[in-house]
C-alpha cells in the first residue's frame, strides 16, 4: 500500500509562451541539464488564478498510455485524460477528472475521491482510505510553445501525505515535452524528486525518472 501511494505522488504529477524556433527556451535549458537538477528552479510562482494552458490540439478526451523508461519490465500505466475550454476560455486539463483516472489505475478502490480547491486552480485533495488525504499545490510553473506542434511544460508541486502519524512532504518538479504526431500526442517526461523542505542543506534531486507518453483520442 505505501509503495502505490508514493508511485500516486507521482502520478498526480504527471497530469502538466511562446518564443522563436531557432532561440533554446528556458525549459529546453533546463532540460539540457537533466540528469542534474537542483532547486530553485526556474519557474514562476502561480497566483490562485493561473492554470497550465494547453494547445488547441489537446481538446477532447484522451486514452493516455506511460511507460516507465526506468522499469522496462513494468506494465504500462493506462488511464483517460481530458481537456476543456474553462470560463475565461483557456484549454484547460479536467483537473479532478485527470487526477481521479491516474489514481484509480495506480490505487484501485484505495481512492476515494479528488477534490479541487474551488478557491485556487493549483490545489487537490485526494482521499483515501485509511483515514489518509494527499495534498497537492502547484509551487512552480513554466510553459512554452517552441513550435505549433510541440509543447513544453514544467510544473513543482508540494505534496503533503497526511496520515494519522506525522505528515509527509515531498516536492516533486516534472517536466514534460509534448508533440503533434498525427493524430496522436507523443510526449516525453523528466521528473525529479527533492529532499523535503528544511531536511538537508542541499537542494539536488534526490531520485529521478523518465516517462514515454502515447495519447490517442477516443472523441
Amino acid at each position: 500500500m505505501e509503495r502505490r501511494v508514493w508511485m500516486l505522488l507521482i502520478g498526480l504529477t504527471i497530469l502538466l509562451s511562446g518564443g522563436p524556433a531557432w532561440a533554446e527556451s528556458s525549459l529546453e535549458q533546463r532540460l539540457n541539464s537533466w540528469p542534474d537538477w537542483s532547486l530553485p528552479a526556474p519557474l514562476p510562482r502561480p497566483s490562485n488564478r493561473d492554470d497550465l494552458i494547453y494547445p488547441d490540439w489537446f481538446e477532447g478526451l484522451w486514452q493516455v498510455e506511460s511507460i516507465d523508461l526506468d522499469a522496462p519490465g513494468d506494465s504500462p500505466l493506462l488511464h483517460q485524460a481530458r481537456f476543456e475550454t474553462d470560463r475565461r476560455g483557456r484549454l484547460v486539463g479536467d483537473r479532478s477528472f485527470n487526477a481521479t483516472a491516474i489514481g484509480r489505475a495506480l490505487l484501485g478502490d484505495q481512492l476515494l475521491r479528488v477534490e479541487d480547491d474551488p478557491d485556487s486552480a493549483n490545489r487537490q485533495i485526494a482521499r483515501l482510505k485509511g483515514d489518509l488525504y494527499l495534498e497537492t499545490t502547484v509551487t512552480g510553473r513554466r510553459q512554452e510553445s517552441p513550435t505549433e506542434d510541440t509543447f513544453l511544460a514544467d510544473e513543482l508541486v508540494l505534496q503533503i501525505l497526511h496520515t494519522p502519524g506525522a505528515p509527509r512532504l515531498s516536492r516533486i518538479e516534472t517536466l514534460s515535452r509534448y508533440n503533434r504526431c498525427g493524430e496522436d500526442i507523443c510526449a516525453e517526461q523528466w521528473q525529479a524528486r527533492y529532499p523535503d523542505p528544511g531536511q538537508t542543506i542541499t537542494n539536488k534531486a534526490v531520485s529521478v525518472h523518465r516517462y514515454q507518453l502515447t495519447m490517442q483520442p477516443l472523441e
